[in-house]
């Protein structure tokens, strides 16, 4: 039985030595798989046709190979139907719905308002200062309501002083007998004139008392305001703060539940490439098998390797030794031109 170089080549098979035979009785000779004689047939193949003879005992082995082959390269391409990726766990779709319903921290809100508060306030203390500082209206409001009493009290005492000198004074004109003289008449009008200037003086002053205490009452109140214009900002800052790690405090749980739920994830996906390469395997097994048959006919170095040995191998010949070269430069030129 013979095969065609094609079918050796697809089989890995090295071709053997060009073989050229004469026809039994000497008439003619035969290139190859062809036929020719001396007389004025067709004109010889090439001189580098070669032609492979497998044993005979190898055959039946090569032709069951050769069927096998073919039925897996006519075989439909089969698509794997299991799944190949991991699908995310619920810890990470937890995780990432998280994430994704977050919100500004209603801290930084409030924050920033009472932040905006107490810098405008800070801004216009001043001003507000100097209106309550100029205005009449407000001095009285900080005027202490019982300083009209105080100062009344103080001319009462003036008077009943006042009143007393008077006394005596008269008496003292009645014994020298001058009483309703001009000298008594001048006497008196020095001292009321005198006791005025005393009430004027207890007025003016209680009212400037009132008033520096009203004006220390003005400084003490926006200072206050300063102060607290001072606290609401650094109460806004704080708010910030926490915002911010709250904020934080959601990102890190959402990454951490993340992580724990990558880790199930990446058991699920070493299971699924376990379960795809069983199918690669199962896929190539027969093709394996096929070469593994293949590497026993053509007594592969593979097998030799393993301890086996080679179930039959061709003696190169001179001839081949010489020209093997040449044919095979040669079939390397005709398959590159087909």
């Amino acid at each position: 039985m013979r095969y065609s170089r094609r079918q050796l080549e697809a089989l890995g098979e090295p071709l053997g030595e060009s073989v050229t035979r004469v026809k039994p009785g000497g008439n003619g000779r035969i290139y190859g798989d062809g036929g020719g004689d001396g007389g004025g047939g067709a004109p010889p193949p090439p001189a580098n046709t070669t032609q492979v003879t497998i044993p005979e005992y190898a055959q039946p082995y090569m032709e069951r190979l050769l069927g096998k082959a073919e039925a897996l390269t006519t075989s439909p391409y089969q698509t794997y139907g299991g799944q190949r990726m991991a699908t995310s766990t619920p810890e990470q779709l937890a995780a990432r719905q998280d994430v994704a319903g977050m919100t500004v921290p209603g801290q930084f809100g409030v924050g920033t308002g009472m932040a905006g508060a107490a810098g405008l306030g800070s801004l216009t203390a001043g001003q507000d200062y100097m209106a309550m500082a100029t205005n009449p209206q407000f001095q009285q409001a900080f005027m202490s309501p019982y300083m009209q009493n105080v100062v009344d009290v103080q001319k009462a005492a003036a008077i009943r002083d006042a009143q007393k000198g008077q006394l005596a004074q008269n008496l003292g004109a009645a014994r020298q007998g001058s009483y309703g003289g001009a000298r008594q008449l001048l006497a008196t009008t020095e001292r009321e004139r005198a006791l005025g200037g005393q009430l004027a003086d207890i007025q003016a002053k209680g009212l400037q008392s009132a008033y520096d205490q009203a004006i220390k009452s003005m400084q003490f109140g926006t200072e206050t305001g300063l102060r607290g214009y001072g606290q609401g900002i650094q109460a806004a800052q704080t708010l910030g703060q926490l915002g911010a790690a709250e904020q934080q405090a959601g990102l890190d749980l959402a990454r951490a539940q993340e992580t724990f739920g990558g880790l199930a994830q990446a058991e699920q996906q070493r299971a699924l490439d376990l379960a795809y390469q069983d199918f690669l395997n199962q896929q190539q097994y027969p093709y394996k098998q096929l070469g593994f048959m293949s590497d026993l006919l053509r007594g592969s170095a593979n097998l030799a390797g393993t301890g086996g040995k080679t179930v039959y191998e061709a003696p190169p010949s001179q001839l081949s030794q010489i020209v093997g070269p040449g044919l095979l430069g040669l079939g390397i030129y005709r398959e590159f031109m087909k």
